[in-house]
């Protein structure tokens, strides 16, 4: 008996979800805001209660669980109703770069570093942050960007003109601090960065919050005086 009641609550509550997955439209997982995470842990929690639990008969679980599709399902009808609610349960895109500077007060209010950021513009096949124009983080964690004209290839398709290959970039100076292990990867030493910074015009490596190299394209430095910190 005991098997035949997990398996109805097991079927309720697959019915359900798939139920409220329905009502809110075909949304993919990178699409998700924390919001539906906590949803579906609290589904999960329901669920697991109710197997484990002699005591949460059927009707007990069919009650916790229509409850459950209802809130969501209401909550999901506010949000679209009202954009202050909508900014405070499901949150909003954060413009961690605008027109090149980037914003330090959001980049630390996301808790984002700097070879975090990097990683995440490689997926989206940028190698450098001297391409990156504007760039906003969404509710879900993922990035968009807009890179700069002339870094988009299809004008250079347009034209038919070979772009020719680069290298990699790698990041050398990480809000001030060195990557020394970095230098060893790529064969320079710390000498070498110093000379090549005062060179520049860079005396104080401290007040450096990004800088990153290549062999094809040299230096791209950010300093904290480059930086925008616009609640937005």
């Amino acid at each position: 008996m005991d098997y035949l009641i997990n398996g109805a609550k097991l079927i309720i509550g697959l019915v359900a979800l798939l139920v409220v997955i329905r009502l809110l439209g075909k949304k993919q997982l990178t699409q998700m805001t924390p919001y539906d995470v906590v949803y579906l842990l609290v589904f999960g929690g329901i669920l697991e209660e109710s197997l484990y639990d002699e005591k949460v008969s059927i009707l007990l679980f069919l009650f916790s669980v229509s409850v459950w599709a209802i809130a969501i399902y209401v909550v999901e009808k506010v949000v679209t109703i009202s954009n202050p609610l909508r900014i405070l349960i499901k949150g909003e895109a954060d413009r961690l770069i605008n027109d090149g500077q980037i914003n330090k007060r959001l980049m630390d209010k996301n808790q984002l570093e700097m070879e975090q950021l990097r990683t995440m513009l490689r997926k989206q096949g940028i190698f450098s942050l001297r391409e990156v124009r504007d760039l906003f983080i969404e509710p879900g964690g993922d990035i968009s960007v807009n890179q700069y004209a002339k870094y988009k290839t299809v004008v250079s398709q347009d034209i038919n003109l070979e772009n020719a290959e680069e290298e990699p970039t790698v990041l050398l100076i990480d809000e001030g601090q060195i990557k020394r292990e970095v230098l060893g990867l790529i064969g320079k030493t710390e000498a070498w960065l110093y000379s090549e910074m005062e060179r520049l015009g860079y005396v104080n490596l401290e007040s450096i919050l990004y800088c990153e190299w290549s062999k094809t394209e040299d230096f791209f430095i950010k300093t904290y005086d480059d930086t925008s910190n616009s609640k937005r």
